[in-house]
């Protein structure tokens, strides 16, 4: 598996409008793009992404941290290799309108996002 960069880093939240608020009139950050019917929100943080997102109850906020997704090259060999090797798996490969997902846990329970990019049309 070829990870080529951190795609994003993805923050949980409760309640998106209070979110937004915060990111959006305290950090003064702009949106990048809305997504999944505003549940999903991006910052361009430089040449980053910065998420906040309420799309599952699988994925709530926690004082346990902040999951970063890495971009890999080959998502099917990706999610292939980290199930060969019984990688667990707190959310199974899914698609949006612009990627691909899985939500994989380390062996202390930290989520890591797999992610690929769908290419520009």
């Amino acid at each position: 598996m070829k990870i080529n960069a951190i795609g994003f880093v993805a923050i949980p939240v409760t309640d998106i409008p209070r979110a937004r608020k915060f990111y959006e009139d305290v950090l003064g950050l702009k949106v990048s793009d809305e997504m999944m019917g505003g549940r999903w929100i991006e910052y361009a943080v430089g040449e980053d992404t910065l998420a906040i997102a309420n799309v599952s109850d699988a994925w709530r906020p926690s004082d346990q941290g902040t999951g970063a997704a890495f971009e890999v090259e080959d998502f099917d060999n990706a999610i292939k290799r980290l199930k060969d090797r019984q990688v667990r798996f707190a959310a199974e490969p899914f698609e949006t309108p612009c990627c691909h997902i899985a939500v994989v846990q380390d062996p202390d329970g930290n989520k890591l996002i797999i992610h690929k990019l769908k290419p520009e049309k």
